[in-house]
């Protein structure tokens, strides 16, 4: 038996006693990095009131972060790769809190922007160092799934508890401390990896591929930009037409590198395993429907139904709630006795009727009757999805591959809520307009003088409240492609419990399937 391998069992017979300390450490800087999607989103009218901001560049200060994190993600999983994960993982994390802290100081638009993008930087560089660093703590099946399950949690619910932070901040604080709060988790976190994370030394062998990194990162940033833009410029634009053929263009070529370099950025083999693809392209989908919707939910209630913003995020707390209970306590419970997609097909069906009953939103709609449950359904839905597509996606990964590929993961999530807000976003507005511009000529016609003021505003909110449905619409048949493909594509089977623990780590590497 060679060294590694006895390495390998001696780590799986002698777990380390402060592993679930470790666990918290990793959790706390992925909620840090999920949270910070949206934690600015109900800060944004006092952030742009205080900055003068106008309203076409205020929506950088989302992008300028989804952009830079999507974009380079690949590029940080290598690196952890390459100079060690729990070394890199610091490195993020340090880096995050000079970035917040700098966003949280800022005295100008510009200033925030290029904050918000460094913040982006590390949290590419922090995340897949994260990842890789659950997957190789947690080794025994049975742990593995409840430390997956609380990271899926995380993962999943980290959005909505960072609208619900958001809210908190902005009214009892200000807006400068939805980015300043991420100093003080950062300084724990880095105390904690300290103290209860290890790691082995870096793959030194894995040397970073830079035309693959000009070629992949440079077309995903054109892919996220390009959607970005489509809001304010529309789908026809020059622009955005230019940015989202070119980054395919890119991404096309970056995947013929990838089959000539000496030491890819993205082995193929990765992507080309039929589970991994599955739960890629499934976490992809299902953050498409998820992260656009949290853009409309927040307008509607505060617009719509006039909520402040602490009453805006705690209106998400069920669905927070609902993804931890399904991530913990049902995915978790289960996923050492079934199939990864008998969690996941359901996960996304549930998220699909809970989007179903947001299409019947009104003007006038109770939020007990119409959101609450199409929250509950949504946040179990994605609670059983996200902890499974993890685990079985970083599953049967050689050590040197296990950054790049929890960096994959996570490009899928980032771009595909990028891609959700922008896509969702374009299709509400446009619809909208079209709905108001028609029911105005109708009024004006119908009563044969221009409508009232008080006409105006109640068609100008039918025609926001419908173009929302219509984009919901749209992502709950997104949600739905998703089940399609989780139970197409995921065919991992249930872990097998004749197994012995000390040969599942042989036997994940020669079959690439859950154990």
């Amino acid at each position: 038996m060679s060294k590694t391998t006895d390495q390998s069992t001696a780590d799986r017979t002698c777990p380390d006693p402060t592993r679930w300390w470790g666990l918290v450490v990793i959790a706390l800087a992925q909620l840090m990095v999920v949270l910070d999607a949206t934690i600015v989103n109900i800060a944004l009218p006092s952030a742009q009131a205080d900055l003068g901001m106008s309203d076409a560049n205020r929506q950088w200060v989302i992008t300028a972060y989804t952009l830079a994190f999507g974009g380079l993600l690949l590029l940080g999983g290598r690196i952890a790769d390459l100079i060690g994960r729990k070394r890199t993982f610091v490195i993020g994390l340090v880096g995050f809190a000079l970035a917040s802290a700098l966003g949280g100081a800022a005295t100008g638009s510009g200033m925030l922007f290029a904050a918000r993008a460094l913040q982006g930087v590390f949290a590419a560089v922090l995340a897949p160092s994260a990842l890789s660093l659950l997957t190789t703590t947690f080794t025994d099946p049975k742990e593995r799934g409840k430390a997956f399950g609380i990271y899926g949690a995380i993962a999943g619910g980290g959005s909505a508890i960072g609208l619900i932070a958001g809210g908190l901040l902005t009214e009892y604080l200000n807006w400068r401390w939805c980015l300043l709060v991420n100093v003080p988790i950062a300084v724990v976190a880095v105390i904690g990896a300290f103290m209860f994370l290890h790691d082995r030394e870096g793959h030194h062998e894995a040397k970073l591929d830079v035309p693959g990194v000009l070629l992949g990162c440079g077309g995903l940033v054109a892919i996220v930009y390009g959607f970005s833009e489509a809001q304010p410029r529309g789908w026809s634009d020059a622009l955005v037409l230019t940015l989202l053929f070119g980054g395919v263009a890119l991404l096309a070529v970056f995947v013929w590198w990838q089959t000539k370099a000496a030491k890819p950025l993205l082995p193929l083999h990765i992507i080309k395993e039929r589970n991994r693809a599955g739960c890629f392209l499934t976490m992809g989908l299902a953050t498409i429907g998820m992260f656009g919707l949290f853009l409309f939910m927040t307008y509607y209630l505060q617009v719509i139904l006039g909520y402040s913003p602490v009453k805006t995020g705690l209106a998400f707390l069920p669905m927070t709630a609902a993804i931890i209970v399904g991530s913990t306590q049902i995915a978790a419970r289960l996923m050492h006795h079934v199939a990864p997609r008998i969690l996941m097909v359901p996960g996304m069906l549930l998220a699909t009727g809970g989007l179903i009953i947001l299409t019947g939103l009104t003007v006038h709609a109770e939020y007990a009757t119409h959101v609450l449950p199409a929250m509950l359904l949504l946040g179990l839905g994605m609670g059983l999805v996200f902890m499974p597509v993890m685990a079985t996606a970083t599953q049967g990964v050689a050590p040197q591959d296990s950054g790049v590929t929890s960096a994959t993961v996570n490009t899928s999530q980032q771009v595909g809520g990028s891609i959700g807000t922008a896509l969702l976003n374009t299709i509400a507005t446009s619809t909208s307009a079209t709905y108001i511009t028609s029911h105005l000529a109708d009024s004006a016609r119908e009563s044969g003088q221009p409508p009232t003021e008080q006409m105006k505003q109640l068609i100008g909110a039918e025609g926001i409240v419908h173009g929302y449905t219509v984009a919901i619409w749209w992502a709950a048949g997104i949600m739905l492609l998703g089940a399609v493909v989780a139970g197409l594509m995921v065919t991992a089977r249930a872990p097998r419990h004749d197994v012995p623990p000390e040969d599942h780590a042989e036997a994940e590497a020669n079959t690439g399937v859950v154990l």
